[in-house]
């Protein structure tokens, strides 16, 4: 079943989705037109996710957080209840960061993060899904509103799990952690054409050593890594789902040169660009 709420005027969306066997493919092409978040709750056995063509175990009764640039699909939709929604229907107001589309839900680790619910929290998921369904088929003018007010309670529940399963206890509120937030967050806006560690280090008036040596202490890839893997991520996205030249991929990826990117691209994968394409390899 799908249940979806839309303002044409600010073209906001929400949508929730379950019991639904072929929703998930979120092709990244050209013509891709529903740029959406997605929150996905399992609520059946363990079973698989693949993401940009790598595959993953997705436990049971676990929820996964999807960005917009995702390609995924599960093994078995139809147990998986998912949240999707874009930024102009969450991210038209000025929310609190920690729970904010550019939140830790996120932005804050370079992994994916499956965060497990206890009998408690699945209680109050339960109920929010619930909750959302009576809101979808009650259309009134505070309908957005309560829609988004309920969206704004599961993304605080899955940010709470989320960091106490993903951070150690004793850093759990060090404020050094927005910083990594912040340049995650700007990775992403920037990368295609900002490749150097320094651009980034700047907007957030930090020395490219200092982002180094937080990146270090906290255990993530250094800020470079970061960077280059985006990149690289990107360039394989278009690979696969587009029918980009690898010389069109180097020019919206920001380099000048496509047999520089053609050799960035090697060294990071070990397969040229055609190579990848051919074989749909992924490393």
């Amino acid at each position: 079943m799908k249940l979806s709420y839309k303002n044409f005027k600010t073209t906001g969306e929400c949508r929730l989705i379950f019991e639904e066997p072929a929703f998930d493919w979120q092709f990244y092409g050209r013509d891709r037109k529903d740029i959406l978040l997605t929150i996905a709750w399992n609520k059946g056995e363990a079973q698989k996710i693949t993401i940009d063509n790598i595959e993953y175990d997705f436990p049971a009764n676990t929820i996964l957080s999807l960005m917009v640039n995702q390609t995924f699909h599960f093994s078995h939709s139809t147990d998986i209840v998912a949240w999707q929604f874009n930024r102009e229907f969450y991210c038209i107001i000025d929310h609190d960061k920690e729970v904010s589309c550019v939140g830790f839900l996120f932005f804050n680790t370079q992994q994916q993060m499956f965060i497990n619910l206890n009998p408690e929290n699945t209680h109050k998921t339960d109920l929010l899904q619930q909750m959302f369904i009576e809101e979808f088929e009650t259309v009134d003018n505070i309908q957005e509103d309560m829609l988004r007010m309920l969206l704004k309670r599961l993304i605080i529940i899955a940010t709470r799990l989320a960091k106490t399963q993903y951070v150690p206890a004793q850093v759990i509120n060090d404020p050094k952690l927005d910083i990594i937030r912040q340049f995650n967050v700007l990775v992403e806006t920037h990368y295609k054409k900002e490749h150097s560690v320094k651009f980034y280090a700047d907007q957030i008036n930090r020395s490219p050593k200092t982002l180094s040596n937080l990146f270090a202490l906290y255990n993530n890839k250094s800020p470079l890594t970061i960077i280059q893997d985006r990149i690289v991520l990107e360039a394989k996205r278009l690979l696969l789902y587009t029918d980009k030249s690898a010389k069109e991929i180097a020019y919206d990826l920001g380099f000048e040169d496509a047999a520089y990117f053609s050799n960035f691209f090697k060294k990071n994968t070990e397969f040229t660009p055609s190579d990848f394409r051919s074989n749909g390899v992924v490393s």
